[in-house]
């Protein structure tokens, strides 16, 4: 029988390895990112052949950007540059330079995968299943989750290890950060339904302080339970993993013991409006191909995407400390992207970090809308420009620092575009409607005509794309050397039909999402904090309202843009209508890619034949659930479910936070002031109702007026 824990399991003896002393080794990393590591007994080393490989990623990136800047000078210099032309001209040497280092890791994978390997660690994805000889335990952080259907991708998990026959060398722990009290008390309910189904090694732990969120979550549970094992596999609440992949993974890192993590590449499923069909239809085909050369070249400096990666809990425990930046948020206090952090400092201390990207059985969903894929993002972003505090931590590996670096250019790229296309407007315009100096002052024998060769400049917009559209034609060249899986595509000629939707969908999408990410961008450089908001995994439609609002600002970008572009010429409005289309048709683009369409088209794999985990997922998510009840009186009504909850809470949850004492403060008065439970239950506030449930003597009390009243 599982259980509601909240102190180490008894059967096991958590300090056994050392990694549980008064003050954690996890506390003491957090200290200081610029204290010098503790180095590892057999550290990591970089071969004459991963140098080169680094080296020929970096040489096609500068060869490439080289070429292009000479070009785009070439474009710009007829009748000399002026200092609107040299802005273009450094906005578009930074830019070509980030998809020039897309395009050649792109173009790295395509030739690994074609020779069918991919993986950064050796590791096995078919034949016999190893026996493991070690411990793993398997997190899920959950944060206002449906608890419905998060346990029931947990069980399906669990039953897929059970099916491996080595379910005795794994135990799942549910952290709940979940401040919604109807929820809370419902993830209960639905971890004993889930408890009851499956049997032991099940444990849930509702934390009453979320400090650091789900880093602070994870480095809780490190600091009381993690000396019981060797290693972790985090999830996320939307994750999904086989037994197989999972004790493949673990059984990789048993026969590496210098490796400390190993991430897989998630597959998105279970999509069912147009966008997200739209990215899982992209994620599974070029995917693959992006990641493994990514592997190829980063080696043992890999990085850690937040879930579905097992990670050696003592180079965690020891390394992985994250320390509260300095400053008000949002780029000071608790790193949001600490993902990144960990496995910099992890590698630091000489351990290494893999990918295995051609290992399957690993899975996660993805927002339902561009709404709120761009709310996510909005998270990511800030969590990204909190690495610029990172950057110059001591002893980083170079890569590290580039993954760093990586993170940051995904969202400055946004306003760097936005830049770079008002400039070229300004300088039309300028063109148009200024009258130019054809002779400056001081001597000169020849005009300065303002000019650019737009022949030339046609090829540089063609290769520039080209950059950008090869490396989807070549992951659909990859799929036609493999017939098993080309048809689980739906067949050639229905691929490249989606490859070509793809491309055109997403060239309308791209200019929105330009837009939202330059927006946060300047947000978190004007200090507005993100906040912690829950994801949305339903369907995607989106009210009218909301439409109208979001999408507002990328239409009015849109209608400027067009009215400037058409002031100075009709070719130029023509040239610049793959952009200001997306802006102009903003709303109606946001609420049909948000519907279900487009079904038949867009196939993966994991539709046409979906794996075991995902079928018993989908088939326990899809049962009927308890019916929601408000917390207290969800208690009131099953005593069973109280006094298990009641057995979970620690034995004094005052003199804790401020906030949480005041909470507790005025729950008591309206308790004590109210006549009967309903009308104490009605007037408490969600955040009063969290305090009630943590205080064993105030639940009872408010309780007691349903018996009395």
């Amino acid at each position: 029988m599982g259980a509601i824990v909240t102190s180490p399991r008894p059967d096991v003896a958590p300090a056994a390895e050392g990694f549980l002393p008064q003050e954690s080794p996890l506390a003491m990393a957090a200290a200081d990112l610029g204290q010098p590591p503790r180095a590892v007994s057999r550290p990591v080393s970089v071969g004459a052949g991963m140098l080169m490989r680094r080296a020929f990623i970096l040489i096609m990136t500068v060869a490439l950007t080289g070429a292009g800047a000479y070009e785009m000078y070439m474009v710009v210099q007829v009748g000399g540059v002026t200092i609107m032309e040299w802005m273009v001209l450094a906005l578009f040497v930074a830019l070509l330079a980030w998809i020039a280092f897309s395009f050649a890791s792109g173009l790295a994978g395509f030739f690994v995968l074609l020779r069918r390997k991919g993986n950064a660690l050796p590791i096995r994805d078919d034949g016999p299943l190893p026996q493991l000889a070690s411990r793993t335990a398997v997190l899920l952080p959950t944060y206002n989750e449906n608890p419905h259907q998060l346990m029931a991708r947990l069980r399906a998990i669990y039953e897929s290890i059970e099916a491996t026959g080595q379910g005795g060398s794994f135990d799942w722990f549910v952290l709940s950060d979940t401040r919604d009290p109807d929820i809370w008390i419902a993830e209960e309910r639905a971890f004993l339904a889930l408890s009851d189904a499956c049997g032991g090694r099940l444990y849930y732990r509702h934390r009453a302080d979320n400090t650091a969120r789900k880093a602070g979550n994870l480095g809780e549970w490190i600091t009381r339970f993690g000396g019981a094992y060797q290693f972790m596999i985090v999830l996320d609440a939307d994750s999904l993993m086989s037994g197989d992949t999972m004790v493949r993974m673990a059984h990789a890192m048993e026969t590496n013991p210098q490796a400390a993590l190993l991430q897989t590449l998630p597959v998105i499923v279970n999509a069912r409006s147009l966008f997200s069909r739209l990215q899982q239809f992209a994620g599974r085909l070029y995917g693959p191909m992006v990641a493994a050369g990514v592997a190829w070249w980063h080696g043992s400096e890999g990085n850690y995407w937040g879930h579905n990666a097992i990670i050696r809990i003592q180079a965690f425990a020891e390394q992985a400390g994250l320390p509260e930046l300095s400053g008000p948020k949002p780029f000071g206090g608790h790193i949001l992207s600490h993902d990144f952090v960990e496995a910099a400092l992890m590698r630091r201390a000489g351990w290494g970090i893999y990918m295995a990207p051609t290992l399957g059985g690993s899975f996660e969903e993805v927002p339902p809308s561009l709404l709120d894929f761009a709310a996510r993002d909005r998270r990511w972003c800030q969590g990204n420009l909190q690495h610029l505090a990172v950057l110059t931590t001591r002893r980083l590996h170079w890569i590290s620092r580039l993954h760093f670096m990586a993170g940051i250019g995904s969202y400055i790229t946004a306003p760097m575009w936005l830049s770079f296309l008002l400039l070229g407007i300004l300088i039309s315009l300028q063109a148009r409607f200024i009258r130019p100096e054809y002779f400056p002052k001081g001597f000169s024998l020849f005009p300065n005509w303002p000019a650019q060769d737009p022949v030339l400049a046609a090829w540089v917009f063609g290769l520039t794309m080209a950059l950008l559209i090869v490396p989807k034609l070549l992951g659909f060249i990859l799929l036609l050397t493999r017939r098993d899986v080309r048809r689980q595509f739906g067949g050639g000629f229905r691929t490249l039909a989606g490859v070509l939707a793809e491309v055109l969908i997403s060239a309308m999408i791209a200019p929105v999402m330009m837009v939202f990410q330059s927006i946060a961008v300047v947000e978190i450089l004007l200090g507005r904090d993100a906040g912690w908001q829950t994801q949305r995994r339903d369907d995607g439609e989106v009210e009218r309202r909301e439409l109208y609002r979001k999408y507002g600002i990328p239409t009015v970008c849109g209608v400027a843009m067009a009215i400037s572009a058409y002031a100075v010429s009709l070719p130029l409005l023509l040239w610049m209508s793959p952009v200001i289309s997306g802006l102009l048709f903003a709303i109606p683009i946001g609420a049909w890619t948000a519907k279900p369409a487009m079904r038949a088209l867009f196939v993966t794999p994991e539709e046409s034949g979906p794996p075991s985990v995902l079928v018993r997922a989908n088939e326990l998510a899809a049962a009927p659930a308890h019916a929601s009840a408000p917390a207290l009186a969800a208690l009131r009504q099953d005593t069973g479910l109280l006094q298990r909850h009641l057995s979970s809470l620690p034995p004094a949850r005052r003199g804790g936070p401020g906030e949480i004492d005041l909470h507790l403060a005025v729950a008591r008065a309206r308790i004590e002031a109210s006549d009967s439970f309903d009308e104490a239950a009605r007037h408490l506030t969600p955040r009063e109702t969290l305090a009630v449930l943590g205080d064993p003597a105030l639940l009872e009390g408010v309780l007691a007026k349903s018996r009395g009243g």
